[in-house]
């Protein structure tokens, strides 16, 4: 229900906030602005975005919990998903996500109404090494094999190897 309220509701914002505008400002200024912030916003989820992965990889050398990293960089996501997307009031949400500050407010309240039952970190106890992590004496050799040697005793003459 709510998904479908966002759908009829932010069209409509963005429709109405561009009528406002453009007719405050006119039509080029009004341009400009959108695609000044497109341009803004994408450097700036780049550059946040390449520091919480650095984030989220420090978390995973150091073995601590790498949720808010990642819920960090979803939002990132997120608001570059809103800063592409042409309007004022998708800017005004892709730019607020941006706030480190508001993206912590978000991560607390979203953390607060989650229950996690457990959390493990690490693999399976039964762990397969993948090919390249392999030893050099763990290596399969696939090959066919003939037994050449020679079971029949020939008694009755020569070997073969010369003539008579």
């Amino acid at each position: 229900m709510w998904l479908l309220l966002a759908f009829v509701a932010v069209p409509l914002i963005e429709i109405s906030l561009f009528i406002q505008v453009g007719g405050a400002i006119g039509l080029w200024p009004t341009l400009l602005i959108v695609l000044l912030t497109a341009m803004l916003g994408s450097w700036l989820v780049r550059s946040q975005g390449a520091r919480e992965l650095m984030n989220l990889r420090g978390s995973f050398n150091e073995l601590r919990d790498p949720t808010e990293p990642l819920a960090n960089g979803a939002m990132i996501l997120f608001a570059g998903a809103m800063l592409l997307t042409p309007g004022f009031f998708t800017d005004a949400v892709g730019f607020a996500l941006l706030i480190p500050q508001v993206r912590a407010a978000a991560f607390k309240a979203v953390k607060s109404r989650m229950n996690v039952q457990s959390f493990t970190m690490g693999g399976a106890a039964n762990h397969q090494p993948r090919q390249d992590q392999r030893g050099p004496h763990d290596r399969v050799i696939d090959a066919d094999f003939e037994d050449v040697t020679q079971t029949k005793n020939n008694q009755n003459g020569p070997s073969g190897w010369t003539k008579h």
